[in-house]
C-alpha cells in the first residue's frame, strides 16, 4: 500500500497570469515563493502546502461552477483566522462570496477563471 505523507502542492490553470495574480496575490494575500519557471506560472506558499497558478491562454474550466446554486463543487479549502473580514474584503473587490450551505464558520468564492475557492475558520494558532 502507498503512504502518503502529506500534500505538497495544488495546481490550477488560469487564462490570464495578470489577472489571476491580482486575485491570489492581492485579494487573497498569498506569499509569492520564488522560482525560475520555464512556463508562465507564479507559485504561492501557505504553511507546508504550494499553490502553482500555470497559466495556459486557452484554458476553458471543464466544469461549469455556480457558487450561488450549491457549494458543493470542485474547489480548494484554505483557512483563515477571521471569515467576517475576508467575507468583507472579498465583498469590496466584487468577488461572489457564498455562505457554506452546511452551517459552518466556511464561505465560498471564485478567482478570475472560476475556480472555487473555501475560506474556512481556523481556531488562532497557540
Amino acid at each position: 500500500m502507498i503512504e502518503v505523507t502529506s500534500c505538497l502542492h495544488v495546481a490550477i490553470m488560469v487564462s490570464n497570469l495578470n489577472r489571476a495574480i491580482e486575485f491570489y496575490s492581492n485579494i487573497l494575500g498569498l506569499k509569492k515563493v520564488d522560482r525560475d519557471l520555464k512556463y508562465p506560472g507564479i507559485w504561492y506558499q501557505i504553511g507546508d502546502l504550494q499553490i502553482h497558478l500555470i497559466e495556459d491562454l486557452d484554458y476553458q474550466p471543464n466544469v461549469e461552477i455556480d457558487l450561488l446554486k450549491s457549494t458543493r463543487n470542485p474547489h480548494i479549502a484554505m483557512g483563515v483566522r477571521d471569515l467576517d473580514v475576508a467575507k468583507q474584503h472579498l465583498l469590496a473587490a466584487n468577488c461572489v462570496v457564498k455562505m457554506s450551505n452546511s452551517g459552518r464558520a466556511a464561505l465560498f468564492t471564485q478567482d478570475p477563471d472560476g475556480n472555487a475557492i473555501e475560506l474556512t475558520l481556523v481556531a488562532a494558532e497557540k
